[in-house]
């Protein structure tokens, strides 16, 4: 008896050493590790974020920041700003002495619709133009002076110099029956979008945070990958009534001029949710669908603004308003683009590794940490790479994305252009070059792991990877997925493409989408090490012998396909 138990555990001891012995060794050259420390913290020992006393030392990646928020911020798709912060990247990227920079452009303005195609009720995406505010001043002026801390919502139109009008409290119409009630009745008003005052919740917890040992582990353990972790959106709510598509697309075109048509002289919103409230704005968009030229003017107040009007409105106070709104179009700049720079592989060169982030931001904050971080992350790794003179065998290439807080719109341009159509699924010659994708869009928090994606295949390549930068980061390996970035993009046509996790930081309850994304929320030392770690990754990625592992193709999606939602 004792005899078969010894043979047992010997050959359970034989078996786990023979499959341990199958996993691939990473080939893993720690100096690389110390010369990508020292060239982003530098020697002396004076750790993340560099030391007090004395001269402080130029931190480029922070210098990046400030072009990307202060200088050339906010980068809406297509605005003024947008456009000039690229032409700043790629001044700087040739500056330091990569190849290829360049602003390779995309069209926004959506292909025709195929015969078959059903729109499933929703607006039909539309170009995006060329919009900028360029004044803006709120006010109630009776029963008593309050400033009103607002946002001109994108893409919304002017009004005619100040206007001043009464306020009234109008719920958003859900049907064409809605709208008929209102007829009438809005002009010369200026229209609270509401039912009454937001129901704000006491802000208990901490704004911001980051990952506890405890909570990283809760990440771990998902035996059976749902597919579906953070970033989603949020359904209806199923407390609208339910619309067949053509009802709900004639809901959508007339409410893109009911406003306007009705002789309102301006619309006014809130967001009540914690990230809404405490003098914080969400950002918020008119629509652009037929001539965004004729939007009506529209502003994003804070909760607690709206809330003192709403309140005066329901005791039967009458309450005037006063807003001066300027924006600017222009209708013939809707080719958009992103920022593409490289270095060139040496004995593999038409094989690939790319890393970025979105370069797009929405327009009340300046577009720090999202996703100003990541776009700088980004510039800052092909920097380190290129300044240690690293020798890579495959090209390395940037790219930062265009229109993704829009629908991931420029990654999903390029990769259809460079890999393959997700509608059809054919793929390039670049398809089968591609060795992976890097991705950063969580703010400012440094990374603590990363997102299989479902790709299983990675988790032992990066367990090695993690093991060797140990110091810096715990290395979490999930196999849970996470949306609503670029490198969905890229998954959606078989290519490896991943997502760091990242301490959360203040994003989710301060600055995400808000007028608090700002140059002040961005956390030098975090930044320094995401440069490290993600160029550590990029660099593996570039040298391994062979290309990361891949997921199989997925099927065709028919053109009837949507992209995901961008953040």
């Amino acid at each position: 008896m004792h005899r078969k138990t010894f043979v047992l555990a010997l050959l359970f001891l034989l078996v786990s050493v023979l499959l341990v012995a199958q996993q691939p060794v990473e080939r893993i050259d720690l100096n690389v590790i110390h010369k990508l420390k020292t060239a982003e913290v530098g020697g002396g020992g004076g750790g993340f974020g560099g030391g007090r006393g004395g001269t402080p030392r130029p931190v480029p990646i922070m210098e990046t920041m400030y072009n990307l928020t202060d200088r050339y911020g906010p980068r809406l798709t297509n605005s003024p700003q947008f456009r000039a912060a690229g032409e700043w990247a790629v001044g700087q990227l040739k500056e330091w002495g990569l190849s290829n920079v360049h602003l390779e452009k995309w069209s926004t303005v959506p292909p025709p619709q195929a015969p078959g195609d059903a729109p499933g009720g929703r607006a039909p995406r539309a170009a995006i133009p060329s919009w900028e505010m360029t004044e803006y001043e709120g006010a109630m002026v009776s029963p008593t002076y309050m400033p009103i801390i607002g946002y001109p919502q994108a893409w919304c139109g002017s009004t005619d110099g100040k206007v001043t009008g009464d306020a009234i409290l109008v719920a958003n119409p859900a049907t064409m029956a809605d709208m008929d009630k209102l007829h009438g009745t809005l002009k010369g008003k200026i229209v609270l979008l509401g039912t009454g005052p937001l129901d704000l919740d006491f802000p208990e917890k901490p704004l911001g945070t980051r990952y506890t040992d405890s909570e990283l582990s809760e990440l771990v353990p998902e035996p059976l990958p749902t597919g579906g972790a953070g970033r989603g959106g949020a359904g209806r709510g199923g407390r609208g009534p339910i619309l067949s598509d053509d009802e709900q697309r004639a809901l959508t075109a007339r409410l893109a001029t009911f406003w306007k048509d009705e002789g309102a002289l301006v619309t006014v919103s809130s967001n009540g949710t914690t990230r809404g409230s405490g003098g914080v704005v969400s950002s918020s968009s008119a629509q652009r669908n037929g001539d965004p030229t004729k939007n009506v003017p529209s502003v994003s107040i804070t909760a607690e603004n709206f809330n003192r009007v709403a309140r005066l409105l329901a005791h039967s106070v009458p309450v005037k308003l006063a807003f001066n709104i300027q924006t600017k179009f222009d209708m013939a700049q809707t080719d958009s683009f992103n920022v593409i720079a490289e270095i060139p592989g040496t004995a593999k060169p038409n094989e690939l590794v790319m890393v970025g982030g979105h370069f797009d931001s929405w327009h009340v904050g300046t577009g720090a940490t999202d996703n100003g971080a990541g776009s700088a992350i980004a510039m800052e790794v092909m920097r380190l790479l290129k300044s240690t003179n690293l020798k890579m065998d495959r090209t390395v290439r940037m790219a930062l994305w265009g229109g993704e807080e829009e629908g991931l719109l420029g990654s999903a341009a390029y990769v259809k252009e460079h890999f393959a159509d997700p509608a059809t699924m054919k793929t390039t010659s670049e398809h089968d070059g591609f060795a992976g994708y890097f991705n950063i869009d969580n703010g400012t928090g440094r990374i603590r792991g990363v997102y299989l994606q479902g790709n299983e295949m990675m988790r032992p390549i990066f367990e090695q990877w993690f093991a060797a930068v140990k110091d810096l980061t715990p290395g979490v390996i999930t196999s849970r997925n996470t949306g609503g970035t670029d490198h969905q993009s890229y998954d959606a046509v078989g290519l490896p493409g991943f997502q760091f996790i990242q301490d959360p930081m203040d994003y989710d309850s301060r600055t995400h989408h808000t007028n608090m994304d700002t140059y002040e929320r961005i956390q030098q030392a975090d930044m320094e090490q995401m440069a490290i770690v993600e160029a550590f990754f990029v660099y593996q990625a570039a040298t391994r012998p062979e290309k990361l592992p891949r997921k199989d193709l997925p099927e065709p999606r028919g053109t009837g396909g949507r992209g995901g939602a961008g953040n």
